[in-house]
């Protein structure tokens, strides 16, 4: 017994010396630790001016979001996170964080979260650049989304330089063609569209809150922090004080949270519509860009005005076209509008140059898995 009872003890002590960490145990009531262990400090706005009128740094060095720009070291302060099913850029890898200045997010397990003025979004793209491994990887883009003192957004674009050295501020949009190797060894081209500000403004707007992805269905899910805990981001952010209201955290469990592509777990229904609300939902919203139908996880299935509704913005060259119709991929307008690139016609219409072939193929199987037609509402 003393044997075993100072091995216990050499284990216990060597494992706090070398600071390992060890899962908490549910079964002995010990609570799970928190991926964030304080709210830091950040300047509001960081460098960025207040408004977008305003003077906005040349270089993304000179914005204040990276202490090591061509590392991507943040600034203190900078919270890392992602989301549960993210706007499809074209096969881009993005990597996020956001700055929140003193205040707090008006948090709401539905619907929009409202950011405090000067809250800083910062979102580096980089794109896979060989098929036969994909830790080779081009970076592309920083963007940078701005909770503005009027109330509003503004949003800006840095391009890398090709030896990641640092980004330069674009004052309109620019396309380029990057070499992608193929499995084969061959090489394609992909094109990348880098957008202009007006172009940030087509979705981050007044009709959607101006911030998009950020919210409870979205953020409800695992992330491992810079401590290496992993913990859920909403349960890490309220722990920090970052909501108002605060949020119950036992009941996180229950609140709906989109389902990936791939999540063979979750139903057709639930992946296609994920996919819809991450892509579709910042314009086909009540009161959004195009109202036609509501894309929004949130509205039940049944009055999103999507199955046997009339396409509107015309058939596609198809007869008796509808945005989805059941069993029917050809007459679903909507299907047409993701599995194509012609910017006359696709969907999403901006910055878009491949199909995302998994979120068709779910959209395919879910359209033909449907056997009737649910009652559509008409907004007023």
């Amino acid at each position: 017994m003393i044997n075993i009872r100072f091995t216990l003890l050499t284990f216990a002590l060597s494992a706090a010396a070398f600071g390992t960490a060890y899962p908490a145990r549910a079964d002995r009531g010990e609570a799970r630790p928190y991926g964030l262990a304080k709210r830091q400090a950040t300047t509001p706005y960081l460098r960025m001016p207040q408004l977008a009128s305003g003077t906005i740094p040349l270089l993304l060095s000179q914005t204040g979001a990276f202490r090591d720009t061509r590392n991507l070291v943040p600034n203190n302060g900078l919270i890392p996170y992602d989301l549960v099913v993210p706007f499809w850029s074209d096969g881009a890898q993005k990597m996020r964080w956001v700055a929140i200045p003193k205040g707090k997010i008006r948090y709401s397990p539905t619907g929009d979260w409202a950011f405090p003025r000067g809250t800083v979004f910062v979102k580096t793209f980089e794109l896979p650049t060989d098929a036969a491994d994909l830790n080779i990887k081009r970076r592309l883009e920083t963007r940078l989304l701005v909770c503005d003192s009027a109330g509003g957004v503004y949003g800006v674009v840095y391009k890398w330089r090709p030896d990641n050295s640092d980004a330069d501020l674009l004052t309109s949009s620019a396309t380029e063609a990057i070499p992608i190797k193929t499995a084969a060894g061959g090489r394609r081209d992909q094109t990348w569209y880098f957008p202009s500000r007006p172009d940030c403004l087509a979705c981050h707007n007044a009709k959607t809150s101006g911030v998009l992805g950020v919210k409870a269905r979205q953020m409800n899910r695992p992330f491992t922090y810079a401590s290496g805990v992993t913990d859920n981001e909403i349960r890490a952010w309220n722990h920090v004080g970052l909501f108002e209201p605060a949020v119950d955290e036992a009941g996180l469990a229950a609140l709906p949270t989109l389902a990936p592509a791939d999540d063979a777990a979750r139903s057709l229904k639930d992946r296609a519509r994920s996919y819809l609300d991450a892509n579709c939902a910042q314009c086909h919203r009540p009161g959004g860009t195009v109202a036609y139908f509501d894309a929004r996880y949130d509205t039940p299935l049944t009055n999103q005005n999507i199955i046997g509704v009339p396409a509107v913005k015309g058939n596609l060259g198809y007869d008796n076209v509808d945005i989805v119709t059941p069993n029917d991929i050809w007459r679903s307008s909507l299907y047409d509008r993701i599995d194509v690139v012609n910017p006359a016609t696709q969907m999403p219409p901006l910055a878009r140059n491949l199909i995302d072939t998994n979120a068709v193929q779910v959209m395919a199987d879910w359209i033909n898995s449907l056997g009737g037609t649910p009652t559509a509402t008409v907004f007023i």
